[in-house]
């Protein structure tokens, strides 16, 4: 695989202690999946919702009235269930009603005849356990496809900084990381079509096939501006040529 440059580091815009809005009551009549509060840490602000890898993901896969990439988003086998749902931290799937999702509050394996084709969970020191233990049973048995999990902090929560899973025979069996050095490793997504990184605590997506990272907030901003400044710059010599 070609090469890699290796990226800054992206900014994280608050460390501040995340407070989860109060719980909504759930109403058991009415045909939908429980409400689920926030993670009540900054994992998901800081390594997916900052650096805009949701929609950047829903960009790179396209198709957005039939694929969905959400966060926390309950999975279960019918909207009926209410014990054993897992709340990825994110989920794609193809094939689906994205607008059928949001109003059910989840995703019901029943209903689409099939799983969500790919979940992500990034460790914490509350579910780090959970994420490669139940978790990666529930996931198996629900037939999600590949199933990864990225640890910040390189190993103080998960064994190692990335893994990953592919469902093979109804059982799941480690996807192949390649350890870069100390700072860089990654694995490949069949599923998505991308490379998921682990570079210096941070999560990256890189696309082999463009060979380029799916571009953080920060990012596109930088890109932007500098082109806008191009174009100033190119007004300007038009000017002076013209006299």
């Amino acid at each position: 695989m070609t090469s890699r440059p290796v990226p800054r580091k992206p900014s994280a815009t608050s460390k501040e202690r995340f407070v989860p809005p109060p719980r909504i009551p759930f109403d058991p009549g009415d045909g939908k999946f429980p409400v689920f509060p926030p993670r009540g840490d900054m994992q998901n602000p800081l390594y997916l919702h900052d650096q805009g890898y949701q929609a950047a993901l829903r960009r790179y896969l396209s198709a957005p009235d039939t694929t969905i990439v959400l966060g926390e988003v309950p999975v279960g086998r019918d909207l009926s269930q209410r014990r054993g749902l897992r709340v990825p931290d994110l989920l794609v799937a193809f094939g689906v009603d994205r607008r059928r999702i949001i109003s059910d509050r989840g995703y019901s394996i029943d209903h689409w005849g099939k799983p969500p084709d790919f979940v992500l969970e990034i460790a914490s020191e509350t579910t780090a356990e959970n994420d490669v233990t139940g978790k990666r049973v529930d996931y198996a048995s629900f037939g999600v496809p590949e199933y990864w999990r990225f640890d910040p902090s390189g190993g103080e929560y998960y064994p190692v900084g990335l893994a990953g899973d592919r469902l093979v025979g109804g059982e799941y069996q480690p996807i192949d990381i390649v350890h870069v050095d100390e700072s860089h490793q990654w694995g490949h997504s069949r599923v998505l079509g991308l490379d998921l990184c682990w570079e210096e605590g941070w999560l990256r997506w890189y696309d082999p096939a463009a060979r380029r990272y799916l571009r953080t907030l920060d990012e596109e901003a930088e890109e932007r501006i500098s082109a806008e400044e191009r174009i100033r710059e190119l007004e300007a010599e038009i000017r002076r040529l013209r006299g």
